[in-house]
């Protein structure tokens, strides 16, 4: 199950969203983007499988996420330590987090495997920090792999629409 660069994920026509795989992945995205609002990191974390990748590229086409730059490039240890910079109040990201809303849409199959799915979505992101007011828009992409303890985010991958413009500190995840 390759990634597809943003906007040309074919639509898988053996799995569509009314497959109970399918609703179990997009239940975990949703409640994905309710933890992250709620800045609950560690819950977030929770709902990672092991060796869990989240991927921000910047260029929006890249699949080789190893041989191009990344605003974003985890595994769980860089993950978790994200974590710990964001909740330790001992960063600027922490003492300045933002308030955001955000919602996921635009749910398309593009690939499965026996024990995983892969869903593409349109997320949009707004923002409130330091008295300002910003929207994001990006693509998402996330695998989810489906075991014994439920379903588990394996990879994410968010494509910024403006993703090679200058981007300034965040203090939240996407």
């Amino acid at each position: 199950m390759a990634s597809e660069a943003p906007g040309t994920a074919a639509l898988d026509t053996a799995l569509f969203l009314d497959d109970p795989r399918a609703l179990a992945a997009v239940s975990l995205i949703w409640r994905e983007a309710h933890l992250l609002d709620a800045r609950r990191y560690e819950e977030w974390d929770g709902l990672w499988a092991e060796g869990g990748e989240y991927i921000v590229p910047i260029d929006r086409e890249a699949t080789d996420y190893a041989a191009h730059l990344n605003l974003v490039y985890d595994d769980d240890r860089m993950r978790r330590m994200r974590i710990e910079r964001l909740t330790s109040g001992f960063s600027i990201s922490a003492a300045a987090a933002a308030r955001t809303v955000r919602s996921v849409s635009r749910f398309v199959v593009s690939g499965h495997e026996e024990d995983a799915i892969e869903v593409c979505s349109a997320q949009i992101l707004v923002g409130y920090k330091r008295d300002e007011t910003f929207v994001l828009a990006t693509d998402v992409t996330h695998r989810i792999v489906f075991g014994a303890d439920g379903p588990r985010i394996s990879r994410k991958i968010v494509r910024l629409v403006n993703s090679d413009e200058a981007v300034t500190a965040s203090g939240f995840l996407l």
